[in-house]
């Protein structure tokens, strides 16, 4: 697990909220303190669908980001800036079975439950954590260590600025 601190907040949630940055990721939950504060839960509602739209879901467990992003953006756009914010965003498995490969790390996609990128915003301060939830117990901390690379990595090449704590 890692812990950073954004250093331009303006700049990072441009990224999050107005550009496709984030856009690969699932959003398992969000929580946006306005005026009223509102909560997503980004797990997929399929009563909501047909047969044939939840047949083309494929097992998809969440929402993508993109799919989101737009009533998030509505949500907070204005001239005052949210209290709080929180988002928790799950790495899709197509990215999780990449890592495994180019890692050459010793699990199974069946084995992990979800890698997780979480982002929080009060007092003018952005801070993203990283998590992995495991299906298995075990002490190899490898998958944890590749994930943290892979999003030091990933706000690297974003230009997005950060500072580990």
């Amino acid at each position: 697990m890692i812990s950073v601190n954004i250093q331009d907040t303006k700049n990072f949630m441009s990224h999050l909220l107005a550009k496709d940055t984030f856009d690969r990721f699932y959003l398992s939950e969000a929580f946006l303190a306005t005026a009223n504060s509102y909560t997503i839960d980004g797990r997929i509602n399929r009563a909501f669908y047909s047969p044939d739209e939840t047949e083309a879901l494929e097992g998809q467990k969440y929402s993508l980001w993109q799919a989101i992003r737009p009533t998030c953006y509505s949500l907070i756009r204005g001239s005052r800036v949210p209290s709080a914010l929180k988002f928790i965003f799950v790495m899709p498995d197509a990215d999780v079975a990449r890592l495994l490969e180019s890692n050459d790390l010793p699990f199974s996609a069946d084995d992990i439950d979800g890698l997780f990128v979480n982002i929080r915003y009060s007092d003018g301060c952005v801070n993203l954590t990283t998590g992995t939830s495991m299906r298995l117990f075990t002490l190899d901390k490898s998958l944890e260590h590749c994930f943290d690379r892979e999003i030091s990595s990933f706000l690297t090449q974003a230009g997005i600025d950060f500072e580990e704590i």
